[in-house]
Formats: C-alpha cells, sequence, structure tokens
C-alpha cells in the first residue's frame, strides 16, 4: 500500500468519530439535557420491533444521543478488534447511527456481539473477521428486547441467550445467502437475518409468545431533521472535495468513474476509487434520500432519518445516484397502481431501502431497476407481519427475495445465460484494505448456456 493510500486509513477515525459527535451534539441540542435520562431510560425498557420510533417514544434529543452512543460502541469495536478501513467500515456505521433511531439501543446490541465473538473463538480466528457481521446482525435487537421486557413469558437470561445464539449463527448464514443473491442485493445480513426472523417467531409463538408489529411513528420533527442532514451532507461533500489532497476537479471526474459501476458486490468505492470521491457520494446520495422524502411529502423521524443514513453508509458500498433512480422510481410507480399510498409509512421507508436492489439496476439497466423497485414495494408490505417486526432490516429480506427471483430470471430467459451461484467469500470484503480495480457496468460475466 502506498503512502497516500495509508493515510486515508489513518484518517479515516477522525471521519467516524466527527459524525458521532454531530450526533451527539444535535442531540444535546435538541432536548433538553434534564430529560435525557428519562427519554434514554424510555429508549432500553420499550420493545423495540418494526416500527418503533425512539424519536416519538423519547423525543429527538435522546434519539440522537442513543444513536451516538451506538456509533460510538461500534467504532470501538471495530478499532478494538482492529477490523481493516474499508467500504464495508462506513456500510456498519451507516447502519448502526440510522437504525439506532428507530430499533437499536445502547444496550439490546451487546448479546449479539457477545455471540458473533463465540463464534469466532470458536474457530479459531480473529474476531476482525466477524465484527462487522456481528454488528449488523443487531438487526435482530428487537428479539433481545422482546424476550427481556415482554411482561409474562421472557427473562433477562433467555434474552441474553437468544441473542447471543444469534450472533453466533448469522455469520455462517450470512456468508452463505451472500453467494445465492449474486450481489444483487446489497443488504445481504438483512436477508439473513429475515431467515432467522421465519423461524424464531413461529417458535416462540408456539411456546405461548405473542410478537406482534407496532405502529410508532413520529411526526412534526421535519425542520430539525432538515437542518440536521443538510449540514451532514454538506460536511461529507466539502470534505470529499477540499480535505482530501486532491483538486475539485481530480475528485469530480473520479466520481463521474465511480457512477459509471454497477454497484453489484462486493463494490467497494472506498478501496476502487479512495476516500474523496467516496465522500461526495455519500453527501449527495443523502440530499437524494432527503428530498425524496419531502418531495412525497413524507415525515422525517427516526425510520426515514436511519433510512438516508443508510443509503449514506452504502454510498461507500455500491450505491450512486444513476443506479437508485430507477429503483426508486419503480416504487413511485407503484404507488400510482397499487392499492396503497405514498402517504404510508412503510411505503415512505420502502422509497429509501429499496436501493438495496441498485445493482441490478447497475447491472441489467434501468428498466430492470424500475421494475426491481416496482415489486419491491409492494413484497415489502407483506414481509413484515410474519416475523412480526422483529428483523428491522425488513427491506433487505424482501431485497433478497426479489433479487433472488429476477437474477435467475433476467439471466436465463432474457440473457440466455446460465445462471450462477457467486464464489466471492463473504468475509474476503471485510479483511482487506488494499486499493482495488473498480468493475465495469453492465457486463454480463455469467456463462453462456
Amino acid at each position: 500500500m502506498d503512502s497516500h493510500a495509508h493515510a486515508r486509513y489513518e484518517r479515516m477515525p477522525f471521519f467516524l468519530w466527527g459524525y458521532t459527535a454531530l450526533l451527539l451534539v444535535a442531540g444535546l441540542l435538541l432536548g433538553p439535557l434534564s430529560q435525557l435520562p428519562a427519554g434514554l431510560s424510555k429508549i432500553i425498557l420499550t420493545e423495540t420491533a418494526l416500527i418503533t420510533d425512539y424519536v416519538l417514544v423519547a423525543g429527538p434529543g435522546p434519539a440522537l444521543v442513543n444513536a451516538a452512543l451506538v456509533t460510538a460502541i461500534s467504532i470501538l469495536i471495530l478499532q478494538i478488534a482492529r477490523v481493516p478501513y474499508n467500504g464495508i467500515t462506513m456500510v456498519v456505521i451507516g447502519l448502526m447511527s440510522g437504525f439506532s433511531l428507530f430499533g437499536k439501543n445502547f444496550l439490546n446490541i451487546w448479546p449479539i456481539l457477545l455471540g458473533a465473538w463465540l463464534y469466532a473463538k470458536s474457530r479459531h480466528e480473529p474476531f476482525s473477521k466477524y465484527a462487522p457481521t456481528g454488528l449488523m446482525a443487531t438487526a435482530l435487537s428487537p428479539v433481545v428486547s422482546y424476550f427481556v421486557l415482554d411482561n409474562g413469558w421472557g427473562t433477562l437470561p433467555t434474552g441474553i441467550l437468544a441473542g447471543m445464539m444469534i450472533g453466533f449463527i448469522l455469520p455462517a448464514l450470512s456468508a452463505y445467502t451472500y453467494k445465492v443473491q449474486n450481489g444483487m442485493n446489497l443488504y445481504n445480513v438483512g436477508f439473513a437475518c429475515g431467515l432467522v426472523a421465519f423461524l424464531v417467531v413461529p417458535l416462540i409463538s408456539s411456546l405461548g409468545a405473542t410478537p406482534t408489529t407496532q405502529y410508532r411513528w413520529a411526526t412534526g420533527c421535519t425542520l430539525p431533521f432538515t437542518v440536521l442532514l443538510v449540514v451532514l451532507c454538506a460536511v461529507l461533500t466539502l470534505s470529499g472535495l477540499l480535505l482530501c489532497g486532491q483538486r475539485p476537479a481530480a475528485v469530480l471526474s473520479t466520481y463521474r468513474r465511480l457512477l459509471r459501476t454497477s454497484g453489484r458486490a462486493p463494490s467497494d468505492y472506498l478501496r476502487m476509487f479512495g476516500p474523496a470521491p467516496t465522500l461526495v457520494n455519500a453527501g449527495i446520495n443523502g440530499l437524494i434520500g432527503l428530498a425524496l422524502i419531502l418531495a412525497i411529502g413524507g415525515d422525517l423521524n427516526g425510520p426515514t432519518v436511519g433510512g438516508i443514513l443508510t443509503i449514506m453508509g452504502f454510498s461507500a458500498f455500491g450505491k450512486h445516484p444513476a443506479n437508485m433512480f430507477p429503483v426508486m422510481f419503480g416504487v413511485l410507480l407503484g404507488s400510482v397502481v397499487m392499492h396503497w399510498s405514498l402517504a404510508d409509512s412503510a411505503v415512505q421507508l420502502a422509497c429509501l431501502f429499496c436501493t438495496t436492489l441498485a445493482p441490478i439496476s447497475g447491472y441489467f439497466g434501468w428498466p430492470y431497476g424500475i421494475l426491481a423497485g416496482f415489486i419491491h414495494a409492494s413484497v415489502v408490505l407483506y414481509t413484515g407481519s410474519p416475523v412480526a417486526g422483529m428483523n428491522l432490516y425488513n427491506n433487505g429480506f424482501s431485497g433478497g427475495l426479489v433479487a433472488i427471483v429476477l437474477y435467475a430470471i433476467i439471466i436465463a430467459v432474457i440473457r440466455h445465460r446460465r445462471p450462477e451461484i457467486q464464489d466471492e467469500d463473504y468475509f474476503d470484503i471485510v479483511a482487506h484494505d488494499e486499493p482495488t480495480t473498480p468493475r465495469t457496468a453492465y457486463q454480463v460475466t455469467e456463462k453462456e448456456e
């Protein structure tokens, strides 16, 4: 690795901790300090099945402070485990900070993390290999909260044990599901978590539990969250243009190359293009997500802000405007002909999280991206109920179903190729930080029949 590449990894912790500080300061400014302890108590004592908006439960201040705490924990785990800095690092931070506004808190994530650590120990491998997956597996943290908090059924020991079991099995399962989705669904761990939830919920229901989906959706916070997101996106974009040691013209030239990639996983933009265009991409993508929610008259709250932060995280790993727009348009098109509306909270989330299927648009072309978004918006409305909202990454599970079906059909029926299972090792994308060559979009590499 050359000195410039090495320097970019040395600077990355400053960006991550700066982001954490922004969340913390925003939380302290948006809520009276005297109400912060009570707000955080409400968050950790509330069952967190989808949709449980911490902004509604405790207010925007405590919700953002919880996000800052979860983000700080995540950074510390990555640093202590010595996980190499790459695009997955930004993905993890985006997911952990975003979903800590509606489902994850600084207590219910620990049993799952412990389970992932035990899995690494059982295989006599370093925790650095599995730490990112363990953090992302906290999508099932509502299971821990349900076991611990449900009156008359769960207990603290069973909640901890359930979380440990989830963290223990998710690394192996996610490595398998990564292959069968052929890089077309960016939320791979969400798909794996959905499969686990489809087993857990029927099992505990058969034992007498009664988990149900929630509907806690805050309104009236659009202005402060708009200001926060605009500031964050502006800081990221300007940092990429001015603070990464490259001329702005050179950064924009590289960014145009990034826009020509398919986004098919693994597409680590930090390793492919460096930090400058990646930061610009994150800032622009965040503004796109914000503009979309405002344009459809949606609410900015915990879930939608979490969705925008997730898009920004995956801006380092597969998402860019060119492959997101068609999928988003597919959701908007569905609202015209389907019996659901953009006013529905789940549909507003689908407008953001549908971008998990951006690689379909980037790899096969924009018409297929529109088709993917059109289908996904309807599928996601029905996949949350069977798992009682226990999988926070419900769009990742739905995206996996759509990706598997569409990939096979497009390759075999339309492209007349032989569908193949992706052969890359899922954990290889975590272990490496050296620069890599960008992939070309619209290039079908599957074998001919």
